[in-house]
């Protein structure tokens, strides 16, 4: 083989590893449903070719008050198709020990959040909610929240754009530049 067809090959390879976008997606975000913080069945489906910021939350954390950003981004970018979609958990830390009603409160009463909030779920491991397992099978590990207020951004067509740790905050041009792009 002469050295362009191997250049040519090992340039391919690198790339396809670096292409998270190409998942095999059997199903999409759209495809899952979880329960509200109030106990009804939230379809997903109900959110179809809207762009979606999930982020596991916790009243109890150092990155607690990111909730005035993850709603000051919802009030940005809500008539743009746009949702946040909070997730509490309770897997780190134990930051996360309130009941749904208690949560409900907490957000309303001192961040005045009106994004769609979810009954309290596992976020990893064993137990995870299946939209959980779902987004480390097509996304890999980077989906997989280390530590609360990780965020998953969810593009229009139900896949994976990007994910985002704790330490990235919502209203970042990093989350708005990419928001922005796919919006």
């Amino acid at each position: 083989m002469n050295k362009k067809k191997i250049f040519l090959y090992l340039f391919l390879i690198m790339f396809s590893f670096l292409s998270k976008s190409n998942a095999n997606y059997e199903k999409v975000f759209y495809d899952f449903s979880i329960k509200s913080i109030t106990g009804e069945n939230l379809d997903f489906s109900t959110f179809k070719n809207k762009t979606i910021l999930m982020v596991n939350v916790a009243s109890n954390c150092g990155f607690t008050k990111q909730y005035s950003d993850l709603q000051q981004l919802y009030d940005k970018y809500k008539n743009n198709n746009f949702i946040v979609l909070g997730v509490p958990s309770n897997q780190f830390g134990g930051q996360e020990p309130g009941s749904n009603e208690e949560i409900k409160e907490f957000c309303e009463t001192n961040f005045n959040i009106s994004f769609p909030m979810t009954d309290k779920i596992e976020v990893k491991g064993d137990n995870a909610h299946p939209i959980y397992k779902w987004a480390e099978k097509n996304f890999g590990s980077s989906s997989v929240p280390k530590w609360n207020f990780h965020k998953i951004l969810i593009n229009k067509e139900g896949k994976i754009q990007e994910t985002y740790g704790s330490f990235t905050n919502p209203m970042s041009s990093k989350i708005i530049k990419e928001l922005e792009k796919i919006l």
